[in-house]
């Protein structure tokens, strides 16, 4: 994928208003992201991180404002219109099949595309170098970290512009944490703009091009991750000091 810059960002979020039913959980959040970049998404729980992730993957009903991808409005769409479009999304829990193969479940990624099923796969594994052993294993075999590249490669099959992913380092180990952020710094390197949720907030920030920090539905600060992570304010409100 090119990594020319655009003058349009990959994705434009202005003012989304949003929630479950007739509970609004976000109260106006911008942003905006290229396509050479990494964002992250912090804050207290209940903020609405992963809320806005939802509505971004059209997931949720946006009730006012708009999402925008490559310039073009895509909020309330659905997400398999979404993945046409060029977006990918890992939840954070039950993002894989367990009972399928790693292989398995990396093909099924590539519905959309199932000619380019064998230069993706060689590409998968080259971002994700363990799973290259374990590709017959059943994925529920696997560790935590080694399902999380699963969940990851399944999206990266579909060749998105756009990557999203909701706590990729949730209840992993130190070592899987700083090997999965290794990997998203390298998809993003190869063209794809990513934008994840993440609990682990300093070492997220550090890999991070724009970091947004969300409460109660609204943003807070919204900087470059190094900016945020150098903000005593932020330290003391959101980073523990």
């Amino acid at each position: 994928m090119s990594l020319t810059t655009s003058t349009t960002p990959l994705l434009e979020a202005r003012n989304v208003h949003g929630g479950y039913g007739a509970m609004n959980i976000l109260n106006g959040v911008n942003m905006s992201l290229y396509a050479h970049e990494v964002g992250v998404i912090v804050g207290p729980n209940g903020a609405g991180k992963s809320t806005m992730l939802k509505a971004v993957f059209g997931l949720l009903n946006v009730s006012q404002g708009d999402i925008l991808l490559n310039g073009e409005p895509i909020h309330n769409l659905a997400s398999n219109k979404l993945v046409e479009r060029g977006m990918g999304f890992v939840p954070q829990e039950k993002n894989v099949f367990p009972t399928l193969t790693v292989k398995e479940n990396l093909e099924m990624g590539a519905y959309l595309k199932p000619h380019n099923v064998k230069r993706m796969l060689e590409q998968v594994y080259a971002f994700f170098p363990p799973l290259v052993e374990k590709r017959h294993q059943p994925a529920g075999e696997l560790s935590g970290g080694q399902r999380q590249m699963v969940a990851m490669g399944r999206a990266l099959m579909a060749e998105p512009s756009l990557l999203l992913l909701d706590e990729p380092t949730a209840g992993l180990s130190p070592l899987y944490m700083n090997e999965i952020f290794d990997r998203v710094k390298q998809i993003n390197a190869a063209g794809v703009g990513i934008l994840m949720v993440e609990q682990n907030a300093r070492q997220a920030l550090a890999i991070a091009d724009k970091g947004f920090v969300l409460a109660a539905g609204q943003n807070r600060f919204t900087d470059t991750g190094a900016a945020l992570l150098a903000d005593p304010d932020v330290a003391k409100s959101f980073l523990g000091g």
